[in-house]
């Protein structure tokens, strides 16, 4: 192997990029999954072939004033977050016990590695765009864990322990089985 191959791999162009699917897709013309809140757009595996066995996926998340992308964390993935409209407020933690909490603008990029927990906010008075460009090929609602599903699923005799308060303060949590993705601040 050349010097050139060793650093930059096989100059050969790899077989699964010779494919007879289109390597162009319409992110606008997705319909949006629309939530209380705001949208989510992505191009995945599922709706753009050629993306199959890639680890890759965009989404275009549009969060209305008061719209949250639900805290979760991503087991088998990192995100990159580029702010194309608006104003993020993001929190993230990390494995080590580190956490960040900041605010993001246009052209502002955040990482979020794999396995953190994260989420952003829209506090300000116009929509937030986000891009996000994820490692996996996998739709949002297959490599995502939000924390109302998780809470949910979680004794409320347990939550009591962690957070030192009684157990009916959980009783009254809602049975979440699926990741929220995005919700509005009340």
């Amino acid at each position: 192997m050349t010097d050139d191959a060793a650093r930059f791999g096989d100059p050969r162009i790899p077989a699964e990029t010779i494919t007879s699917q289109s390597h162009l897709f319409h992110l606008s013309a997705v319909p949006a999954t629309i939530y209380d809140g705001g949208s989510l757009q992505q191009a995945h595996e599922d709706n753009f072939p050629i993306l199959k066995g890639q680890e890759a996926s965009i989404q275009l998340i549009t969060l209305q004033p008061g719209g949250i992308r639900e805290p979760h964390w991503h087991p088998s993935a990192w995100e990159i977050n580029l702010v194309t409209g608006g104003v993020a407020t993001w929190v993230l933690i990390d494995g080590n016990g580190n956490n960040e909490s900041f605010e993001a603008s246009v052209d502002d990029v955040v990482f979020a590695p794999q396995g953190s927990f994260h989420y952003f906010e829209n506090r300000g008075t116009e929509d937030l765009n986000v891009l996000i460009i994820q490692n996996t090929s996998a739709p949002e609602d297959k490599d995502n864990i939000g924390i109302g599903q998780s809470l949910s699923k979680i004794p409320p005799r347990v939550l009591s322990a962690v957070f030192g308060v009684s157990a009916e303060t959980f009783t009254a949590l809602k049975n979440i089985n699926d990741a929220v993705v995005i919700v509005r601040s009340t």
